[in-house]
């Protein structure tokens, strides 16, 4: 039976971004034919993480999907690497790296219900606990809080990529799929 999984993707934020290597990791995908699930891609979401978020849940809502997929660029990485988990700073549902220390905030977290250290086994993908406070950690929060808060048993991760080239391109996708499906099969 064919699973019905959510895939997200960012657009550039930055002028001279070319692509998003998120976004470059999905087309790759998209291009394969051979895939036994039914992939739904919401790709290029916004650097906004109302409008990101609002989109993501509108999607979830409509489809129902089986799994969600998460996914942002992470230039400092040269491999895959899922998050297990997201954390927000009450009051700020946007960039949470520029906060004071001392000032008096809490911290609020939510993990994956993903079993990762399975995920991965076999793989060279790595076990992040670093979303980036970023528009992705924000994404990725609200999208469990949202599963949480309505009790859907929907399986989510999210998975940074590298910058993509011809040298890894193939090897990224690869894994990639090899993640969808062991996600798929646990």
């Amino acid at each position: 039976m064919q699973k019905k999984i959510l895939l997200t993707s960012f657009d550039t934020w930055l002028s001279e971004q070319q692509s998003n290597s998120s976004d470059d990791l999905l087309l790759g995908l998209a291009k394969m034919a051979c895939l036994p699930h039914d992939l739904i891609f919401l790709d290029r979401l916004p650097v906004d993480v109302q409008l990101a978020s609002s989109l993501v849940i509108a999607k979830i809502k409509e489809l129902q999907p089986d799994y969600v997929i998460c996914c942002g660029m992470a230039a400092s990485r040269s491999k895959l690497s899922i998050e297990v988990f997201a954390c927000i700073v009450s009051g700020q549902s946007t960039d949470i790296s520029s906060l004071d220390c001392a000032e008096s905030f809490w911290q609020t977290t939510l993990q994956t219900t993903v079993n990762v250290e399975q995920l991965v086994a076999g793989t060279t993908v790595e076990i992040s606990y670093d979303c980036g406070k970023f528009v992705c950690e924000s994404l990725y929060y609200l999208v469990l809080e949202y599963l949480k808060q309505y009790q859907l048993p929907i399986p989510c991760i999210f998975v940074h990529v590298p910058i993509l080239n011809q040298e890894n391109l193939i090897e990224m996708i690869a894994e990639f799929v090899l993640i969808i499906n062991k996600l798929t099969h646990t």
